[in-house]
């Protein structure tokens, strides 16, 4: 069942969103008007209550983040940030490598800094249950050829073995990743969605030929495994073109 909830603070986009402990938070983003700065406030939204609060605010103003739930905390990482005391419009380097770290106990924000790569933005950040942080595409591309891992010790991003897979012009079968490649074009949509100690990365191409059709399928990445990485299913194929620009979820029904 869908219903409608209470409505959140002032109307604002490309804030980061994750959830913890059944509770929705969202933090940073862009007011609706024509004042490109980002902000710094943050809400949590309590469904058994139908309503949100305000929580602590950030130290910097931040928008286009991505927010993700690791080890209990709210990870706000990356985006186009700036401190609230800089005078400058501009972002830097530092702020946009930084993540911020809220503890739902402490109510209290913590600055981590190069969290991430200061020259472009994240998009999808994924937690699974194995501990770890995930990481496969940003605003330049959706879909970067890899996986990457986080490592906390490093405080680095590294490519996961097996994950690489790229894309060619061939007559390739999507079906077919034994060979390392995806299907023959690069694809039109992807979004992510973490299950455990897999990846599902849900996909569409546009495939080739004189009348446009579209080619929907799912791809599944095992972290837990040493061999066989990638599994493919779920081939979808119709007519015509679509484009997408969303996020997928998962939902653990009763």
């Amino acid at each position: 069942m869908v219903y409608l909830c209470a409505s959140s603070g002032p109307p604002e986009s490309d804030f980061a969103c994750t959830v913890c402990n059944d509770k929705i938070y969202v933090a940073g983003g862009q007011p609706t008007s024509s004042n490109a700065r980002g902000i710094s406030s943050a809400e949590v939204y309590d469904p058994t209550l139908d309503e949100w609060s305000s929580l602590p605010s950030m130290s910097m103003l931040r928008y286009k983040c991505a927010g993700v739930t690791w080890n209990g905390k709210i990870h706000v990482v990356g985006g186009f940030a700036e401190r609230l005391d800089s005078g400058w419009p501009s972002p830097g380097i530092m702020e946009r490598s930084s993540a911020e770290v809220y503890d739902p106990e402490t109510r209290r924000w913590e600055l981590r800094a190069k969290m991430w790569q200061p020259d472009v933005r994240p998009t999808q950040i994924l937690a699974l249950d194995n501990g770890r942080l995930y990481g496969s595409g940003d605003c330049l591309k959706a879909w970067k050829g890899h996986i990457e891992a986080y490592n906390p010790d490093a405080n680095m991003w590294n490519i996961v073995p097996g994950s690489q897979r790229t894309t060619r012009s061939s007559s390739a079968h999507p079906l077919n990743v034994a060979d390392g490649t995806w299907p023959t074009i690069q694809p039109t949509y992807v979004t992510v969605a973490p299950t455990g100690t897999h990846l599902y990365f849900l996909v569409g191409y546009r495939t080739s030929g004189d009348l446009p059709r579209m080619m929907s399928m799912v791809h599944m990445f095992d972290t837990g495994t040493n061999t066989n990485y990638w599994t493919s299913f779920g081939l979808v194929e119709e007519d015509g073109e679509k484009e997408f620009c969303s996020h997928c979820c998962v939902v653990q029904l009763p």
